[in-house]
């Protein structure tokens, strides 16, 4: 059985003009441990179908399944990163990750809660930032505190909703490399949307590309094959790297591009 299962998914919003269809007839199954990347064009329903998975929306047809059982609201088997860090900006870095760990086990000893908290909080390399809150950490560091705080809780699934698309090439770069030694020690289920395609074929096992909207769809899915653990130097040499790359833009913005591009 597939870990996260989404069959004959869709998503219909009601419009003054009549129904909306955002997503139609989408099946997908990921294994436990798999690294999936959603790329596609603005509204083509990426983060709509992130949402249906977080739960915090349900299919209006079609069943989200986790294990087996399908998904209904929220919960601390699936834990979001988004894009703007969502901190809360009177705590300090370590209040936000402890305050994650204590909604999730509140039985815990109050100790062991705290040394959580920090040892998450090194695992993303913020030891010496903990006590800082978010206005006084970069854009880079923020991230790393949201990633800290999803991880600490030990989710099945992480869900990235294109958690580094507001940072720079550099910070970027870093922490898609912070993020691939991390999912290599704990290896996580992860779902994440990206506008970069070389971001996705880096970080993926497999990169699903969605039609455009409305009523998207999955129109493929690239299985990535470079080896774990992932050097970017090596990849970026392989002459299988740019074809599959060439092979996702074409996709993209000849076979699935928007009027206007």
């Amino acid at each position: 059985m597939p870990l996260l299962s989404l069959e004959n998914i869709s998503k219909v919003y009601p419009t003054p003009s009549g129904p909306y269809t955002v997503l139609e007839d989408v099946n997908l199954s990921i294994q436990a441990g798999e690294f999936i990347c959603v790329i596609g064009h603005s509204g083509c329903g990426k983060s709509t179908l992130l949402n249906m998975v977080s739960g915090f929306s349900t299919p209006t047809t079609g069943s989200v399944l986790l294990k087996g059982v399908p998904i209904v609201k929220p919960g601390p088997d699936r834990m979001v990163v988004f894009q703007n860090y969502s901190l809360l900006p009177w705590l300090t870095a370590f209040e936000n990750v402890y305050l994650a760990v204590d909604a999730v086990y509140p039985e815990k000893p109050e100790a062991q809660k705290r040394a959580i908290a920090r040892d998450h909080l090194a695992l993303v390399g913020l030891s010496d930032a903990m006590d800082k809150k978010p206005p006084q950490l970069s854009g880079g560091m923020k991230q790393r505190v949201a990633i800290a705080r999803a991880l600490a809780t030990r989710p099945e699934v992480l869900i990235l909703d294109e958690p580094f698309g507001a940072l720079d090439a550099i910070t970027k770069e870093e922490l898609q490399e912070e993020l691939l030694t991390i999912w290599n020690e704990h290896r996580c289920t992860v779902l994440m949307i990206t506008h970069d395609i070389d971001e996705a074929l880096f970080l993926a096992d497999r990169l699903v590309m969605m039609t455009n909207g409305p009523a998207a769809n999955i129109g493929e899915i690239l299985t990535i094959p470079f080896a774990r653990p992932r050097n970017r130097e090596l990849i970026m040499e392989d002459p299988e790297y740019y074809k599959l790359r060439n092979y996702a833009l074409d996709f993209l913005y000849n076979r699935f591009a928007h009027d206007d591009v």
